[in-house]
């Protein structure tokens, strides 16, 4: 199979496309081209729930807006069966509408208008993530401005050179990297790091993400490897942009 510029992943075999407006799966098609073989068109969520039944995509792009019934309802009904990547496109910038359909299985949420190098980039990223489960990122991950983490020794470095972070650093960093491209609401952070489901999420987020920036990113103040969603939560990227 083909494979898009400078990038290894195998095209996708199909990816389905669900939104109402012909314009946006236009746009979405030629983004996708190279990164998947087929792409298939939907305009309802009953139509996007036939299709991902009969021809099961390898991932899955939603639009909110559907004519039939709520993109929040399609992603839950996906999920009930259906285990490939969801990738929101909504003009709606409503945070804690992301955050619910997040938390209802989507994988990432792209807001409208958005820029299709950027799409293109973070549905590659899901197609990787979903093709080596249960460990996407292996033992180790050297990210393209050489920043390295070894899971299994739980460091932190940069070309060869330590850096020291504290426990709670580690978790937080180690809950991101090890989902590469997938946005993790502050609440599932929260829960992964903390293991309860009490307290205020983004403060204490705030904090240990902005200790951790300084260390980890080449300039804290443009961060490259941790991503804010904001009013969502984080996510980590492994090639430098």
């Amino acid at each position: 199979m083909s494979s898009t510029p400078g990038s290894s992943l195998d095209a996708a075999r199909a990816i389905l496309v669900v939104d109402d407006e012909p314009q946006i799966r236009r746009a979405v098609k030629n983004a996708l081209r190279g990164t998947a073989d087929r792409v298939l068109e939907a305009v309802t969520g009953s139509q996007a729930l036939d299709l991902a039944a009969t021809e099961r995509p390898e991932l899955v792009v939603l639009d909110l807006g559907l004519p039939d019934m709520a993109g929040l309802d399609v992603c839950t009904e996906l999920r009930r069966w259906a285990t490939m990547p969801i990738v929101v496109l909504s003009a709606r910038h409503a945070e804690d509408e992301k955050v619910r359909l997040l938390n209802a299985g989507a994988d990432d949420y792209i807001t409208k208008p958005f820029s299709l190098l950027e799409f293109a980039a973070r549905v590659q990223a899901q197609l990787r993530r979903a093709r080596t489960p249960p460990d996407p990122v292996g033992p180790a991950l050297e990210t393209g401005d050489g920043l390295s983490i070894d899971f299994r020794a739980r460091t932190v470095s940069r070309r060869g050179k330590p850096i020291r972070v504290t426990p709670l650093e580690w978790e937080i960093l180690c809950a991101l990297a090890r989902e590469p491209g997938r946005t993790l609401t502050h609440q599932q952070i929260f829960n992964a790091v903390w293991g309860r489901q009490f307290g205020n999420p983004k403060q204490y987020l705030r904090v240990h993400i902005t200790n951790l920036r300084r260390k980890i990113e080449l300039d804290s103040s443009r961060p490259q490897a941790i991503i804010t969603e904001p009013g969502v939560g984080y996510r980590f990227e492994a090639a430098s942009r």
